[in-house]
C-alpha cells in the first residue's frame, strides 16, 4: 500500500531535499506539503497548503495522510530571540504533531539533533530534547527520531557563524575528535527520514548520528 506523506517544513535546508526525494519515490501516494512560502516546485502528486503556524484553526483539519514528517526550524538570530525560535521548533512542531494525531495520521518522523537532552545547559540541546518528549507523549507507538550533527547543504541564506562552527568540527573529526557531531549533509538526512519511515518500526525509535548515515545508506528493493 502506497503511503500518504504530510511534510511540515518543506523551504528548508533538509526539508527541500526530503520533499523531492519524496515525490520521485514511487512507495508514496501523495505529498502534502504545510510551509511559511512556497516551495517552488510542480509535481501532480504535491498539495502544497501555505500556513500561519500560528493560527492553527487554519490549518490543523487539513493535516491528514499516514506519515508526518517534521523538520520545521529556524536560528535564534533569524526568529529574534530563544523564544520566538523555541515557539517555531517547539511550538509549531508540536501542533502539528497534536493534529496529526486527532485526524489519525498513524506515524511522525521528526528531525532533532545530535547531544539533544533533557536538562542541558544548552538552549538549543534542551529545547530539541523537549521538542521529543513531548511529541513523545501523541506518538508513543510510532515515532522516528533522527538525531543528525551539524547540517551541510545548500542554504537560501548565508549563515557565516554555522559555517564557522562546521569546518572547526570537521577539522577536529579529521583528528579523531567531536566524532559524535560530525557534520552531515542535508540531503542525508532526507534519505534517512524516508527509510525510516518505509521500515515502520513500531514504539519510539532514537537515531544518532552513526545510524543516521548507516539508515540513510540502507538499500531496499525498489518497486
Amino acid at each position: 500500500m502506497k503511503i500518504n506523506a504530510i511534510v511540515a517544513g518543506a523551504t528548508g535546508l533538509v526539508g527541500s531535499f526530503l520533499l523531492k526525494r519524496l515525490l520521485e519515490d514511487k512507495s508514496f501516494a501523495s505529498v502534502t506539503v504545510f510551509a511559511r512560502r512556497p516551495a517552488g516546485l510542480r509535481h501532480p502528486s504535491l498539495t502544497e497548503h501555505i500556513a500561519d503556524f500560528s493560527e492553527p484553526s487554519a490549518w490543523r483539519h487539513k493535516v491528514m495522510g499516514d506519515v508526518l514528517f517534521l523538520c520545521l526550524g529556524t536560528t535564534r538570530a533569524k526568529a529574534g530571540g530563544k523564544r520566538a525560535q523555541y515557539r517555531v521548533d517547539h511550538d509549531y512542531q508540536l501542533e502539528l504533531a497534536s493534529a496529526a494525531a486527532d485526524n489519525g495520521v498513524r506515524a511522525v518522523v521528526l528531525v532533532s539533533s545530535a547531544g539533544a537532552k533533557q536538562g542541558s545547559p544548552f538552549f538549543y540541546m534542551r529545547m530539541k530534547a523537549e521538542v521529543e518528549r513531548d511529541i513523545q507523549s501523541l506518538y508513543p507507538e510510532n515515532l522516528s527520531i533522527i538525531r543528525p550533527g551539524p547540517l551541510t547543504g545548500p542554504r537560501r541564506e548565508k549563515r557565516y557563524a554555522e559555517m564557522a562552527g562546521v569546518s572547526v568540527i570537521s577539522t577536529l573529526n579529521r583528528l579523531g575528535l567531536l566524532r559524535r557531531y560530525r557534520p552531515v549533509h542535508a540531503d542525508t538526512v532526507a534519505r534517512a527520514m524516508v527509510n525510516a519511515a518505509l521500515k515502520g518500526d513500531t514504539g519510539v525509535k532514537v537515531y544518532e548520528l552513526s545510524e543516521v548515515f548507516d539508515l540513510a545508506a540502507r538499500e531496499r528493493k525498489s518497486d
